[in-house]
Order: C-alpha cells, then sequence, then structure tokens
C-alpha cells in the first residue's frame, strides 16, 4: 500500500512517505501546533477526520484531482476556508487509488475555533458536484435510503476472523430473508433463530415487543460481549415497525393461490411478471410498497436458487437494497405487491433438495430481470436517481446469473469436446494463442464473431476459452455449444454474455482448480465476489458512518 500525502494547508509540507529528512511525529507537531498555542486547557477531542472514498466501479482519480477533492472539503466544512491563510491544518493521505483520508485540527492558526456548522451538508452538496463533473456513482444526499455501511473497524474485523463479509453485511442479509419468508412476527423471529443468528427482543414493561438485535455466533468485543445490532442499524426498513408493514393487509389479491403450500417455478415466474406489468404503471403510494416487496423477492430468491448462483443473487440483493426504498411514504394497496410477496413466500419455502434444477430457475431470473427493469422506470419517472441506478446495477447481476446458469445446463453435455486436448499455445499471451482463439470465434459462432472480437470483453472471453481448453475440452465446440442455448440478440455486449455462460459450463464440467481460476467479471475477478460494501462516489461519507456524504470525528 502507497500511503502518501496528495495535499495539504500550505505547499511545501514533506511526504514522511517519500522523504527521508521527516517523520510522522514532525508531521503531528506541523499539525498541531495551532492547537499546542490556544489558551487554557486543551480541547479533548481536537482531530476532524473525513474519509473520503470512491465506488469500485468509477474512474480512478489522479492524486490531482484528489487533491481538488481535499482542499475543496476543507473548504466547504469551515475548516480551511479557500483564501484564508489562517484556517485549519490539515493534510490528505492517500491510502489506494479509490480513497482519501483528510485529517485536520480543529484550531485556527489565528487562535480561534472553526467554525463547522452544518460541515456535512456543504460537504454532501459538493460531492454531488464532483460526481456529475467526473461522471462518478450518483447518490442522492439525505433521503434516509442509503445502504449502511459496515465501519473500517467492522471490516478489519471480518478479514481477521477470514469471514466473506463483515458481520453488518451478513446480518443484513440474513434479516432480509427472515422478513421476506415470514408470514408473522412470530415466524420472523423463529427464522431468524433458524438461521442460527442470536436474537435479543426488546419488551416493554407491558410484555409488547417494541424492537429486536441480532448478533453472529462467534462475534464478540473485547471484553467477550456479543456484538449486538439493533434491526434499525443494519437497515432503515429492518426495523421492527418496518419489518411488520410487510404483513400489512393488501386491498389487491393475487390471482393464484397460495403459493407458499406447493412451490411451482412457472406459476411463480408467472407472478413475477405479472407484477412487473403493475409496477411499470403504479402510482407514487403504491409503487412504493411495490418496490418493497420486491426488494423482499430478490432476498427469498438468494435463498432459492441452486447453489452454484447463491452468490450472484446475493450480490443482486446488495445491489437492490436502495432501489427497494423509496423516499416518503409508502402505501400497501399496489396491485404488484401481493403477487411478490406470494412469490417471495413460495420461494422461502422451496426445502434444499428442490434447489438442484438449475434450468427450473432460468425463467424466474429473467422475470425478475423484467421486475428489477420495472422499478427502475417507477424510479425514474418520479426523479429518484440513486434509486434507479440500483435497480440498473441489481438487473445486471441477475442477468449474470441467468447466463451463467445457461452456461450450467449446457454443462451437463459433458461429453461435448471431450478428449480433444488442450489448444497449442492457448492463454499464454503468445500471437500464435491470440490467433488460435480468435480462430475459435469464427468457427463457432460466425455470425457474430466479428462484433465478439471487437468486443471491450473479448479479452475476458479469451481468457474463458483458455480454461475451457486446459480442462480438456473443445473450447469450439463448447463456445457453439453455449451459445446456442439461447438467442444472443438481444445482447448488449455478446462477448460479455458467452462470458458468463462459460462461466457457467466451467463449474458444471471442469475441475474445481480449473473453474476456480476462471475469472468471473470482465475485470478478471474470481468467480464469483462475495457481496461487499460499495462506498460510492467521490467525496462520500466517512466509512466509519455510511455513505450519504463524509462525517467528520471530533
Amino acid at each position: 500500500m502507497d500511503a502518501h500525502l496528495v495535499a495539504s494547508w500550505e505547499r511545501g509540507v514533506a511526504d514522511p512517505g517519500r522523504c527521508s529528512e521527516t517523520n510522522l511525529w514532525d508531521l503531528a507537531l506541523l499539525l498541531d501546533a495551532p492547537v499546542s498555542a490556544l489558551p487554557g486547557a486543551l480541547p479533548a477531542s481536537p482531530v476532524y477526520h473525513v474519509a473520503v472514498r470512491n465506488a469500485p466501479e468509477d474512474p480512478v482519480l489522479s492524486d490531482g484531482q484528489w487533491a481538488e477533492v481535499a482542499a475543496a472539503m476543507m473548504d466547504a466544512a469551515g475548516i480551511a476556508p479557500a483564501g484564508d491563510w489562517r484556517g485549519c491544518r490539515w493534510v490528505a493521505v492517500r491510502h489506494a487509488v479509490d480513497h482519501i483520508h483528510i485529517v485536520a485540527t480543529k484550531a485556527r492558526q489565528d487562535g480561534h475555533w472553526p467554525n463547522v456548522r452544518q460541515d456535512m451538508v456543504r460537504m454532501q452538496r459538493l460531492a454531488r458536484d464532483f460526481e456529475r463533473r467526473w461522471g462518478l456513482r450518483r447518490l442522492v444526499s439525505g433521503d434516509r435510503t442509503a445502504r449502511k455501511w459496515p465501519t473500517t473497524g467492522e471490516s478489519a474485523k471480518s478479514e481477521r476472523r477470514g469471514l466473506a463479509a463483515a458481520a453488518r453485511d451478513s446480518l443484513s442479509l440474513a434479516v432480509r430473508s427472515a422478513a421476506a419468508g415470514a408470514r408473522d412476527e412470530e415466524e420472523f423471529f423463529g427464522r431468524l433463530l433458524d438461521s442460527g443468528l442470536r436474537v435479543r427482543k426488546r419488551v416493554e414493561e407491558g410484555g409488547a415487543v417494541t424492537g429486536y438485535s441480532v448478533a453472529l455466533p462467534g462475534d464478540r468485543d473485547g471484553v467477550s460481549r456479543p456484538v449486538w445490532f439493533p434491526g434499525s442499524k443494519l437497515a432503515f426498513d429492518l426495523s421492527l415497525p418496518r419489518v411488520r408493514e410487510r404483513w400489512a393487509p393488501s386491498g389487491c389479491v393475487a390471482p393464484v393461490g397460495d403459493l407458499a403450500a406447493v412451490p411451482d417455478w412457472g406459476v411463480i415466474e408467472q407472478q413475477v411478471r405479472l407484477g412487473a406489468q403493475h409496477l411499470s404503471s403504479a402510482g407514487p403510494l403504491e409503487g412504493a410498497g411495490d418496490v418493497v416487496a420486491l426488494g423482499d423477492l430478490v432476498a427469498a430468491s438468494a435463498t432459492a436458487v441452486p447453489v452454484a448462483l447463491t452468490a450472484y443473487v446475493q450480490r443482486s440483493v446488495a445491489e437492490f437494497e436502495r432501489a427497494s426504498r423509496a423516499p416518503g411514504e409508502r402505501g400497501f394497496d399496489g396491485a404488484a405487491r401481493p403477487l411478490f410477496r406470494e412469490a417471495a413466500l413460495a420461494l422461502s419455502a422451496v426445502p434444499a433438495a428442490g434447489r438442484s434444477d438449475v434450468a427450473a430457475v432460468l425463467g424466474l431470473l429473467v422475470a425478475l430481470v423484467d421486475a428489477v427493469a420495472a422499478a427502475e422506470r417507477w424510479h425514474v419517472g418520479r426523479g429518484f436517481s440513486a434509486q434507479a441506478e440500483s435497480a440498473v446495477r441489481a438487473g445486471r447481476v441477475l442477468r449474470e446469473a441467468g447466463e451463467v446458469g445457461v452456461g450450467l445446463v449446457a454443462g451437463r453435455a459433458v461429453g461435448v469436446g471431450r478428449g480433444a486436448g488442450p489448444m497449442p499455445a492457448v492463454g499464454q499471451g503468445a500471437a500464435g494463442g491470440a490467433a488460435g482463439l480468435a480462430a475459435v470465434v469464427r468457427e463457432a459462432v460466425p455470425a457474430v464473431a466479428e462484433s465478439v472480437l471487437g468486443d471491450a470483453a473479448w479479452p475476458a472471453l479469451s481468457r474463458r476459452l483458455a480454461a475451457v481448453a486446459s480442462a480438456g475440452h473443445d473450447p469450439a465446440g463448447v463456445l457453439a455449444a453455449v451459445a446456442s442455448c439461447r438467442e444472443l440478440g438481444s445482447a448488449d455486449s455478446v462477448a460479455e454474455v458467452l462470458s458468463w455462460r462459460l462461466d457457467g459450463w466451467l463449474r458444471q464440467v471442469a475441475p474445481v482448480s480449473t473453474a476456480g481460476s476462471a475469472p468471473a467479471g470482465i475485470s478478471g475477478t474470481s468467480v464469483p465476489p462475495a457481496p461487499r460494501p460499495s462506498r460510492t462516489s467521490a467525496a462520500r461519507r466517512n466509512p466509519d458512518h455510511g455513505p450519504d456524504g463524509p462525517k467528520r470525528r471530533r
């Protein structure tokens, strides 16, 4: 990790990370000098800290751009107003390509305190400006729909324990799944216990339950106490009053019977498609309730799909979370709500043995893509841009899951090309290997070959083809097989879709070591990445507090 200064309160401040003539102690003394000069007792907490982080999909900013962000943030916060040499001293340190930390001492150089009133509001407003200027992920500040991210300490703790996700993220997914599959409060708490969580109810003197907290087994603090998370601290819509809204009666009745009693994939798909049609034309109040039910449906889907697709759908749950929360009031009489709700209950009732049929769930995944697209249109129609973008990202992950599922089905035809042996020079970066892979594409999919070879996703597809050959299969035969499973005309990127299908094919037929080495996405990461927080856009909130904008420590 190349930690280095990108900006400071004045030019010429030496960087301890790159200058042998100074160290962190020297820099700390410079920063603290105005504080030490204050008359009387020193403040108990003189440090002001802001973490500024971009989303994973954002372009990488240069040191100069981060320096501009840092100076503008300190100006907006009132720490160091532009052009005022008497402001507070501060430094901005870049720890990684996607974020910086800004640290200041809360004492102006003229011996006064800085005016930081409404600093968060001003910095959030500035963040939106940077997002527009540099094409970063766009957020909406202060509408109480943003996700509650794990703190830096929580993320570090999960890494030390070797966990795939922070406790907050794991608990949020488990609670959301329990709420999606429960018909009443008793069943909700029963599902939480069945999932292995610790559960603690908050009970008033009269016996009424007013809230709850959950904890992961084995997750303890420094004095060996369980680390409890209230539902409201996991997500705004996971407080007990919000969870209870799921059981509010609806004025509409689902046209299909009790799905949870006899789960049927075809009937569930029909419910989802019909719900998507209703959501597209829903009014403000009704649609706000419908998208909540759709969020539960996506969460329930993650518990019902085959294990090979679970991580993909779990990613879509995380991506759709904000889209399931519309600002303002919500209604319970939307026509889509009972359809999504009944489908979610049906999926929650699918036994473990029923999760092995990949072909059966492909129609459901396509229907979910349509429903999420309907949610996107509903949000766009009401100007909820952050929610619409959330739906777009969720839809993309669900499409990926569907195409991986297509590849899994195709992988059952293990006899395709077996015994052909690895291709010479494939995957070694040699010119012969590249030419051979291009020939594979022209042989397997001649109608779309040239567009595939010119696609930005072609390098990712070539790596999959190399993995197929290394596994002892004919890459041309396999590529032709997965291409013929479903039409390609509607794909925005044929190369990307074929890459996803080959991911599924490799997971079905290749040895574990080979399948694991095949990259899952265009970026070349492994299949599939665990859900993780994506703290978004330039000038994002301190990761100790969440994504709506910067926070400070006082």
